[in-house]
């Protein structure tokens, strides 16, 4: 497990990225965290640095949006979904499971 930041460093409607093997951003949606690839799958963009809004990021470079719960886009123009990643909070702190990404099909 990779120790992200504490639950206090990361308050609902923010997010922050994870410099892992692949990047990953991880949000705090209303007190629920969530994991996902960091690069849009559209193009090279950081969706730690999109839009929040419930369980939804929009990619900043050209406004795809993602599910956080499933990773996969909501509207165009991204068409390939980014993996998920498993989170859990333990004492207050953010850990992430590395090895642990989802893949959709």
């Amino acid at each position: 497990m990779l120790r992200v930041c504490d639950l206090s460093q990361l308050p609902p409607g923010e997010s922050i990225r994870v410099d892992a093997d692949v990047p990953i951003a991880v949000f705090n949606a209303d007190g629920v965290i969530y994991a996902i690839d960091d690069t849009c799958s559209h193009q090279d963009a950081s969706l730690s640095e999109g839009w929040l809004e419930g369980c939804w990021v929009e990619c900043p470079l050209h406004a795809a949006s993602f599910d956080l719960r499933t990773g996969l886009p909501t509207c165009l123009p991204a068409k390939k979904p980014v993996r998920t990643h498993q989170v859990s909070v333990v004492d207050d702190v953010i850990w992430l499971h590395q090895g642990l990404a989802e893949e959709v099909a």
